[in-house]
């Protein structure tokens, strides 16, 4: 009977050898420094792959704090409520279910977590319609919360690329209280919106009260750091109603556009 064990076969360190392994398969060769850019582009095309598959067409995004919750101390209940209330509103109204063209508008997108993003997604739930969670790793690992569409449940390593899914497809963004992430990523949008490197999105921030607390945006303006046109890049509301009000105010098309409308770039 003939030997075939891996110690009889003259090539066994040929075999064993890192750089045998086919590429795919080489999970050293590919979480190397080297392959950082190929990784990028994994992680843009997964979801965009998948949101292509659900004619995912355009979002609306929705910040705010993780650390918010139902029946939470002072106003937390409230924000969470607010948030919950937006997701069942924009969805009902905005075009998340498919039309007769079979594309969706306006599906609400979060950060994935809990707090404000689980409530958003929740509402979406409470409708029936579809919502994206986009979440990222951690050093403390955050989970998807219970509520967003587990098809549409991505999680990123780079911070960077789950920006940009976040704003490439976002037809408007509202922001609820929050902390460091929201407001990292509630600048982001204003930068590129005050630098015309996105579209003429509208933006929302609910609770006019917290927001002038945490950033006194009128020192900014006298300081000569921002100019009166940047004051008018967003509005304020104080509930999940007239946050939807003002983004109709502002333009956002509750019926979906024609399947033939360009994308837009970012």
């Amino acid at each position: 009977m003939t030997d075939t064990s891996s110690t009889s076969r003259p090539n066994v360190a040929q075999l064993a050898s890192h750089s045998y392994r086919l590429a795919v398969r080489d999970s050293d060769f590919l979480l190397g420094p080297s392959m950082r850019g190929v990784r990028f582009l994994l992680e843009f095309a997964k979801a965009d792959e998948v949101l292509r598959a659900w004619q995912v067409r355009s979002t609306i995004v929705v910040f705010g704090s993780a650390r918010v919750s139902q029946g939470g101390p002072g106003r937390h209940s409230f924000w969470y409520d607010q948030a919950r209330a937006f997701g069942r509103i924009a969805s009902e109204r905005g075009g998340a279910f498919r039309d007769g063209e079979g594309v969706r508008d306006n599906v609400i997108a979060t950060g994935g977590g809990p707090g404000i993003m689980e409530a958003a997604n929740r509402g979406a739930q409470d409708t029936g319609a579809p919502s994206i969670g986009f979440n990222i790793v951690l050093p403390h690992e955050q989970e998807p919360n219970a509520y967003s569409t587990p098809e549409l449940t991505f999680l990123f390593h780079y911070f960077a690329m789950r920006k940009m899914h976040l704003a490439m497809r976002a037809n408007a963004l509202v922001v609820f209280p929050g902390g460091f992430g929201t407001l990292d990523e509630m600048f982001e949008l204003l930068t590129l919106r005050q630098t015309n490197k996105a579209p003429e999105v509208p933006i929302v921030l609910v609770d006019e009260g917290y927001w002038r607390s945490v950033i006194n945006l009128d020192a900014l303006l006298e300081a000569g750091m921002i100019g009166p046109a940047d004051l008018g890049l967003f509005r304020f509301a104080e509930d999940a109603e007239t946050a939807w009000a003002c983004l109709v105010e502002q333009g956002l098309e509750p019926v979906s556009a024609p399947l033939s409308a360009k994308p837009k770039e970012i």
